[in-house]
């Protein structure tokens, strides 16, 4: 049996320092970084768990702590080794409810799967519900999470679901970074981004712009058409999920091509698989800009066009706000300081 990841704090908070009282917060292998950042902000020290694998690969969690009567909450995010980090979630949230917590919430920054949410031909799995299925069954009482692919998967599950909106961090991340946004304009990269582009513009009060891509036929290569103007103005793409990225890249190339100053990409969830750094590093784009809903340190030492902003405080918040019995309505509008 060899240890892949042991969370313990590694220092003990001043018992004079004011705690919230019933609440424990672990972590699973996949985003660690992002837990503490998380239970930083809220002043309590990260759960003790350890997850362990057999030599046969499979998955073994200890509890480290007693979390009888305890509000649970339990980070791990879809990335990394996907379905070994879903599995280690699962028999978290198991053990944490068979320990008699009194609440287990699972926060889910990144869902997995999510883009298997219909059928897109006959014979093929809605993977998503059967997901949604999973973590209800293992005991979950409640999900958080940011920016679903599609907002109907909340409705696959039978608890409640928190999908929590980066717009507040998109738009203020905008307007601190982007000194000429006022006269910017606001590109959704595909049809399926539309909804979230026009609320980010209306917003900031500024124009948009959409890429469309013509419906493809036999031997005829792909082309896409740009409905708006964004001649001698800055282009802002937005999108929930960057994975190879080639949609974002031919995106950028295209908006310059109709007379873009400057073209920035913003996205909540950067997968960057395959050889998608490679594409940033030599694409056209002045910045590519996602949250760390997805670990990105060893990207960002390869990619100097790569900004992360930090949506740890965002999830501190809706936290806190659920032990508290708070609404958590005001996260979609607003950035916590």
């Amino acid at each position: 049996m060899t240890p892949s990841n042991c969370n313990e704090s590694d220092n003990k908070k001043d018992d004079k320092t004011p705690r919230m009282p019933n609440i424990k917060v672990f972590t699973g292998s996949s985003h660690p970084d992002l837990a503490k950042r998380i239970v930083t902000r809220l002043g309590l020290d990260l759960g003790r768990a350890t997850t362990k694998k057999f030599s046969n690969k499979e998955t073994n969690v200890e509890i480290g702590e007693s979390v009888r009567g305890e509000d649970v909450y339990i980070v791990q995010s879809g990335c990394g080794e996907i379905n070994d980090n879903l599995m280690e979630l699962l028999i978290m949230i198991n053990a944490c409810k068979i320990a008699s917590a009194s609440r287990v919430t699972a926060v889910i920054p990144c869902f997995p799967y999510s883009r298997q949410d219909k059928k897109e031909k006959s014979r093929a799995p809605i993977t998503a519900k059967l997901l949604a299925n999973l973590i209800s069954v293992s005991g979950a009482d409640h999900v958080i999470t940011i920016d679903l692919h599609a907002s109907q998967i909340q409705g696959f599950f039978n608890i409640p679901v928190d999908n929590l909106y980066s717009e507040p961090a998109i738009t203020k991340w905008i307007k601190d970074n982007i000194p000429e946004w006022k006269d910017s304009v606001m590109v959704s990269p595909d049809a399926g981004g539309v909804k979230r582009m026009t609320s980010i513009a209306d917003k900031l009060d500024i124009a948009f712009a959409i890429i469309h891509k013509e419906g493809q036929r036999a031997n005829v290569a792909e082309s896409t058409v740009l409905v708006g103007d964004v001649r001698n103005r800055t282009a802002i793409m937005v999108d929930d999920l960057a994975d190879t990225c080639d949609t974002i890249v031919k995106g950028a190339e295209k908006l310059r091509e109709a007379g873009a100053n400057k073209v920035y990409a913003i996205l909540t969830h950067g997968v960057l698989a395959g050889n998608a750094i490679e594409k940033i590093n030599n694409s056209c784009l002045e910045a590519f800009v996602i949250t760390n809903t997805i670990p990105q340190d060893k990207n960002m030492k390869v990619c100097p066009k790569l900004q992360v902003m930090d949506i740890s405080v965002m999830l501190a918040e809706a936290i806190r706000r659920t032990h508290y019995a708070e609404s958590v309505s005001y996260l979609f509008t607003n950035v916590p300081y």
